[in-house]
């Protein structure tokens, strides 16, 4: 028997961690109890194990230096930076100004709540981080009016919790922190593989949505007149019409001119290819524009359109300044990456469109209307704190850390311009910030010491050797994975996922040539059920704590509304569950979607670089240098 547990240590131990974990013990200690009790299990047995166990008492001197590892990492800095950037902004006011005014502006359109949540809480996403933050503040603000205006609770409960969750995959990400640590790659190159993957499941969301609003549209109704509350003047109107017409003609002629190319070139992938003349494109929509947008001119429409039409034309207006602006930077600078252009470009152009509306209301010009002044006042801010996280770690200006930190201090500063900074507030931000850091530490010291005893038993090796001899090579593993995975995250938490199972799974994927960053964003995807899982997803719970339980009084049309039941909650978030699946899927049918991380990358010309060497003259070898002759 003590001959079998020798040369079966790794899979025992592995199996022994599962049933600890099941059990209900907490993750850092059932970590570190595993580990340490089968050291000594290891060292005595060592002798019948044949080799296989590498163990001795010397090893347990390595201990230390591994937990001061965990200490001494830089880059988990970021973790209580970015959490305690989130805190702030949701105790600021922030997700409660984006909601209503959002809400607003998508309002008049069917559904128009439901993609309000979801555009915020990608807004969200990208600004803090933490999936508890965004799902409770959303869960607070928006469950109770789209509740009011008859929603029905599944898919509302549904979306609130799968929007919350893309704070999960979109950066500043906590768990692609965890995951480029654990995986030894770059949290820069991480989080530039993930943006395009978490802004298409936040599409996909939106998809689902209008799919439901087209064959159940009672499901999601429009806000009704009286409920759309941001005033405008009616003298402005006959001029913001106008304004809003030509504005429209103005951004619609290069949209178009987009989607022909596009067209273009999903006919030559699809074996159909066709060019259309430069003429005949521009010539096309010019007329296209003037058929869908010129009824902006001539006063047709409903009054109540007029404000969200203004509003999506001064949008437009910043996107095509966005694309001048980077044709001229790079005409203007180009050695600059065409990354760090479009940042830059876009960074400014959304700063002048603010400076417009500030300018616009002060002086009250017309060339806006208030929905308008409101929807770029409310949003420029959290996408300046998105350019001095994100942008500044695109442009490569600082490390995920000092991102971080500046993070942080923009989330104060926002607080501050808002006049909602207190001692309380920051006292309950560090709190939390401080629980949250030393859950994720203590986890991680329990991993290390569960990984000394797993790597002096040649658990790696037998790990290793078990995931790449599966059939099917590359897909054959990712597939077997995801599941494991999967099927994980109905008992894990993703942090436990990623220390956990994630060490386990980098070098059988290293070794059959799967790139890593590629690798962690399809984890970062699967692991984001884990939120959504009932009976266990972590936003489930969330968004129950916040939703009403019994049947309660809407303070603003005083009816009795019925509460959210527990199945409404998980029979809401099942669609969304397969929806995450489905972007599974893609991420690993079109890896090009991550691979933009190496876009960015330095590439040397091998043929330059040996026309160099060969142009270096090396003195004869029979001949001193002259500074050497005596």
């Amino acid at each position: 028997m003590a001959a079998f547990i020798a040369q079966n240590m790794a899979p025992i131990m592995f199996a022994s961690l599962v049933v600890f974990l099941l059990i209900g013990y907490p993750v850092a200690f059932s970590l570190a109890a595993c580990g340490l009790l089968y050291f000594f299990i290891g060292v005595e047995l060592a002798p019948l194990s044949s080799g296989s166990i590498n163990l001795s008492w010397s090893l347990l001197t390595a201990l230390p230096e591994r937990i001061y590892g965990v200490m001494n990492n830089e880059t988990l800095l970021a973790i209580p930076f970015f959490t305690f950037m989130g805190l702030i902004l949701e105790r600021s006011g922030m997700a409660e100004d984006l909601l209503d005014t959002i809400g607003q502006l998508f309002g008049p359109v069917r559904g128009g709540l439901a993609y309000a949540v979801i555009f915020v809480g990608a807004l969200l996403a990208a600004t803090t981080g933490v999936v508890a933050a965004s799902v409770i503040s959303m869960g607070l603000i928006s469950l109770p009016i789209m509740l009011r205006y008859g929603y029905d609770r599944r898919l509302a409960s549904g979306v609130i919790a799968a929007s919350g969750t893309l704070a999960q995959i979109i950066p500043p990400s906590l768990v692609l922190i965890v995951m480029a640590d654990q995986l030894g790659r770059s949290v820069g190159d991480m989080y530039k593989g993930a943006f395009i993957p978490g802004l298409t499941l936040a599409a996909l969301y939106a998809g689902y949505v209008f799919l439901v609003t087209i064959v159940k549209p009672e499901m999601a109704p429009a806000l009704p007149l009286e409920a759309r509350s941001i005033p405008e003047d009616p003298a402005l109107e006959p001029r913001q019409k106008w304004l809003t017409g030509f504005a429209l003609i103005f951004v619609g002629v290069p949209l178009f001119y987009l989607i022909i190319s596009l067209s273009e070139w999903i006919g030559g992938l699809a074996g159909f290819p066709f060019e259309v003349p430069d003429t005949a494109q521009w010539v096309g929509a010019v007329v296209a524009s003037l058929l869908v947008f010129g009824r902006r001119l001539t006063g047709s429409g409903q009054r109540d359109d007029v404000p969200r039409w203004n509003t999506f034309a001064m949008i437009g207006i910043a996107a095509v300044g966005t694309a001048l602006l980077s044709n001229w930077l790079d005409a203007r600078f180009p050695d600059m990456p065409t990354d760090n252009v479009l940042i830059w470009s876009a960074f400014i152009a959304t700063g002048l469109l603010y400076l417009l509306a500030m300018a616009n209301r002060k002086s009250n010009l017309g060339l806006m209307s208030r929905m308008t002044e409101q929807v770029i006042i409310v949003l420029v801010p959290p996408l300046a704190l998105i350019f001095l996280v994100l942008g500044t770690i695109f442009v490569g200006i600082a490390t995920p850390t000092e991102a971080g930190a500046m993070g942080a201090a923009g989330g104060i500063l926002l607080a501050l311009a808002k006049q909602r900074l207190s001692l309380s507030l920051l006292k309950q931000a560090m709190d939390t910030t401080a629980k949250l850091s030393c859950f994720v530490v203590f986890i991680l010291i329990g991993a290390r010491v569960f990984s000394l005893t797993f790597y002096g038993v040649n658990g790696h090796t037998w790990v290793e050797h078990l995931l790449t001899s599966l059939p099917g090579g590359q897909v054959g593993f990712l597939i077997i994975v995801n599941l494991f995975v999967f099927v994980l995250a109905f008992f894990l938490d993703f942090f436990e996922l990623a220390f956990i199972v994630i060490p386990l799974l980098g070098p059988a994927a290293e070794k059959l040539g799967i790139d890593l960053i590629w690798f962690g964003v399809i984890l970062g995807v699967n692991m984001q059920t884990s939120f959504m899982h009932p009976p266990f997803g972590f936003a489930l719970f969330y968004l129950r704590s916040v939703a009403p339980k019994l049947p309660f009084k809407d303070r603003l049309t005083g009816k009795t509304l019925d509460p959210v039941t527990t199945g409404q909650i998980y029979m809401g978030a099942i669609p969304f569950v397969v929806i995450q699946c489905i972007m599974v899927a893609l991420v690993i049918m079109i890896p090009s979607m991550v691979m933009v991380y190496k876009s960015g990358e330095v590439k040397l010309d091998a043929t330059q670089v040996q026309e160099q060497f060969d142009s270096i003259a090396l003195p004869p070898a029979n001949e001193a240098p002259p500074d050497l002759k005596f």
